[in-house]
This record gives structure tokens, sequence and C-alpha cells, in this order.
């Protein structure tokens, strides 16, 4: 006798979904031990590696609300596939491309967070210029620069840019939502932001040459 696993289609199509994602997730583990054993060249291994992320960023997307964990998934189904996971879940780059940005991240990441910050920068002065001076509309702003200044390690610990909006976005915090900043307060404001930009600029290791 036949057992049905699905009493209507949509059933039947989340089943699929299941075997496709369980699918996706053993090849991985396969891939990825095959990489490691020296077994599939990285030129092999990265174009399948990608695909299979593709696929698996697609599937788990269209299958979060059924499958809103994927680990639990994997344990459902006594899945022992670390490697899958970890290239699936944790990393969502194959190995080939973590080990490349990994040795080029001291130019490569500092590069986009440069750019980063100079456009948080403008955003936030340009946003002053427009007279965008209520509190919600400023500290988003002033946090977005913060925290990309606080990721550009090659700043000195002491960077005045740092510091400042560290200030503004607490001075901010104790004010209303809807508060707006007075004009002495919006010009004292672009004036650290300008010369925390000139700063910043002065401060970046000139590699020009």
């Amino acid at each position: 006798m036949e057992v049905k696993l699905w009493h209507d289609k949509r059933e039947r199509e989340m089943y699929d979904n299941f075997a496709d994602l369980y699918a996706i997730i053993k090849a991985t583990e396969k891939l990825e031990k095959a990489y490691v054993r020296d077994i599939i060249p990285p030129s092999d291994y990265e174009p399948e590696c990608l695909k299979l992320i593709a696929q698996f960023k697609t599937l788990a997307s269209s299958l979060k609300d059924t499958v809103p964990s994927i680990d639990r998934f994997v344990d459902t189904y006594k899945m022992d596939c670390p490697s899958a996971l970890n290239r699936l879940v944790v990393s969502g780059v194959p190995a080939t491309v973590e080990h490349r940005a990994t040795s080029t991240a001291s130019s490569t990441s500092s590069a986009a967070t440069v750019a980063e910050c100079v456009q948080n920068f403008i955003t936030a002065m340009d946003s002053l210029k427009l007279n965008m001076v209520a509190v919600d509309q400023v500290h988003p702003l002033l946090a977005d620069l913060s925290g990309s200044l606080n990721k550009l390690s090659i700043l000195p610990p002491e960077f005045e840019g740092r510091t400042k909006m560290k200030e503004w976005i607490s001075r901010l915090s104790k004010m209303g939502a809807a508060d707006e900043l007075t004009d002495q307060q919006s010009r004292q404001l672009h004036f650290d932001l300008e010369s925390s930009y000139n700063a910043f600029m002065a401060a970046l290791p000139n590699t020009g040459g």
C-alpha cells in the first residue's frame, strides 16, 4: 500500500522543496569535502559552489515560513553536514573567494569602508544643507557614519571624527524624535562634520603613488 506524504498540491510542493533543500545541503557537503581533499580543482569547485549557494538562498528564502531555521531542518532529518552549513549559512561564499578576500583584506575591505565613510559624511552634510534637522532624520545618518568610522582600522584610535560623532549621537539620544536642531546646533554639527571629513581625508594613507 502506497503511503501519501501529502494531501493536496500545496503540501506536495512543500515536500518537493524540502527534498530539493536536502539535496542541495548534501551536495554542498560532498563538494566541500572533495575540495578540501584536493579531489576537485578550485576552477571546478568555485562555479559549482556558487551555483549551490544561489540555489540554497533562493530556496531558503521561499521556505522561510515553513523552514525558519536551517539548523533545525538539518537536525530533523538527521543530516551530518557541518561543512555545508558553514558554507551555505555562515559564510555564503565559496572557500576560494573567502581565501582571496582574506589575503587582500587590508586593501580591499579598507577601500570599501573608506568609500562608505565618504558617502556617509557627504549624505549627513547634504541633509543638513537641505534643512533636514529633526532628530529622527539626523540621528540615523550620524549612527551610520559612526558605524563606518568604527570599522576602519587604519584610523588612529583617538580620531576626532569618531569622538565628535559619538558626542553628537549621545546629545541627540537625549532629545525627542520630533525635536529639531536649532540653527546654531545645525551650523555647529555641519562644521564638525566638515572638519572631521577633512581630518578623515588627511588621515588616510597616501596610496596614490
